[in-house]
């Protein structure tokens, strides 16, 4: 572990990337918490749980139509241009969220509408900046592990945070607290020099831009229902506080599962890993399917807390595993669009959840809506062992030429996906 914890302190040196990563986690706050705040605010408003579960989902859809889109505006145009006017639309669609309030249905679906198509791709605008600020590919698999886990503080510390301001002030007050934070912390990424500067490496005109890349699909096939199970556990967490008559256990609940991915992925990174990271893929997901079934049983909130703990253990990894399958498979100058796809699909598969939760909890009680993640956890691996073919080898060639095209300057590996600076 102190190696990895030492070539994580190393990557943090290099210039901006602490900025890059502590400005994009921040920025991301919204599309981490969202679902939990909507959540919160239709129930405090006396909605049902169908009503929330649909705001959720159609959060999560919007946000699904508009990141591959932004991606690929970002590849063309650059990430300034797209990344700051898409945070301030996003942060107002909140905002009429939280004026308009639950009592017109379709002023807050319009909203919460808004508020996810114009969400900015931060996530895969990091992993596109990180080869021109860090250069070689071993640095940069390891930043791939590192923003996997400071992905998991933000979700273990997130709905810490919400839950702390709904207490404090109240569900609406919270929304728009974690909007202005994200829109800060857009800010604070898009006027560095190399996001300033950042520019796609070429790309082959196609209009199916990334999704040209069968491995891609797979991958992308997989991971919705990876989302599925993360956007069921939303509504089940919920549901088992309510159970327990205590509205602050959902949000340790969050925490531990957030703490538990922490965890797996600080091992993750500490580790030099030599085999295919599609065959590591299958394994790690295998784990995490296995980890889901057991919150079905919903036990007191003690042991509870340790299983979403103990659910969370692989989702880190998986998902610093993909980083690398993603750049593996994309084609050239599609950069910030499959990274975009990568969590355009988790963030549909998560809506798909929440809207199926919803139900769940009323037809079948909490340990139904905890069994769709378990389901979820199966068929992504199902997916993954039925499409290894598609897997098996990486789109690009590595090659000296593509290389040159693609990294002038010499930083990255051979066959290694990267932006340029302009």
């Amino acid at each position: 572990m102190a190696g990895g914890t030492t070539g994580y302190a190393d990557i943090l040196k290099a210039p901006y990337a602490a900025r890059l990563l502590t400005g994009t986690l921040v920025g991301r706050l919204p599309n981490a918490t969202a679902p939990i705040a909507i959540v919160l605010l239709v129930r405090a408003g006396g909605g049902s749980y169908s009503l929330a579960g649909a705001l959720a989902a159609v959060y999560g859809i919007g946000t699904a139509i508009g990141q591959p889109l932004l991606g690929r505006a970002v590849d063309l145009h650059g990430q300034l241009r797209v990344q700051l006017p898409a945070a301030v639309g996003s942060a107002a669609g909140a905002v009429l969220l939280v004026v308009a309030g639950t009592d017109s249905p379709l002023l807050a679906y319009a909203a919460v509408a808004v508020a996810g198509v114009f969400t900015p791709p931060l996530e895969g605008g990091l992993r596109a900046l990180w080869p021109s600020v860090l250069g070689g590919e071993d640095r940069v698999h390891r930043a791939y592990a590192m923003d996997a886990v400071a992905q998991e503080v933000m979700f273990t510390v997130g709905p810490l945070l919400v839950t702390l301001l709904v207490s404090l002030w109240s569900p609406a007050a919270a929304l728009l607290a974690i909007n202005a934070l994200g829109l800060l912390g857009a800010l604070s990424v898009v006027v560095s020099e190399p996001s300033r500067r950042w520019r796609s490496a070429p790309r082959e005109a196609h209009w199916l831009g990334a999704l040209r890349s069968p491995g891609l699909l797979a991958l992308l096939g997989a991971f919705l229902f990876i989302g599925l199970a993360l956007g069921s556990i939303t509504v089940a967490g919920v549901a088992y506080a309510d159970d327990q008559g205590r509205e602050s256990v959902y949000g340790w609940l969050m925490a531990a599962l957030g703490l538990g991915a922490l965890v797996g992925g600080l091992g993750y990174g500490a580790r030099q890993w030599s085999d295919a990271p599609e065959r590591r893929l299958r394994a790690i997901v295998a784990l995490l399917a296995l980890c889901y079934l057991p919150l079905t049983l919903t036990p007191g909130v003690l042991a509870m807390t340790a299983l979403c703990a103990l659910a969370g253990v692989f989702l880190a990894p998986a998902i610093a595993c993909a980083f690398v399958v993603v750049d593996r498979h994309a084609p050239h100058g599609t950069v910030t669009e499959a990274f975009s796809w990568l969590v355009t699909t988790v963030g549909v598969g998560s809506a798909l959840g929440t809207a199926v939760a919803g139900p769940a909890v009323e037809i079948g009680g909490t340990a139904a809506s905890f069994a769709v993640a378990g389901v979820g956890g199966i068929a992504a691996l199902l997916v993954l062992l039925t499409t290894q073919r598609a897997l098996a080898a990486p789109a690009r060639p590595a090659d000296a030429t593509i290389r040159t095209e693609n990294d002038p300057s010499g930083a990255a590996e051979p066959g290694f996906s990267s932006g340029h600076q302009a």
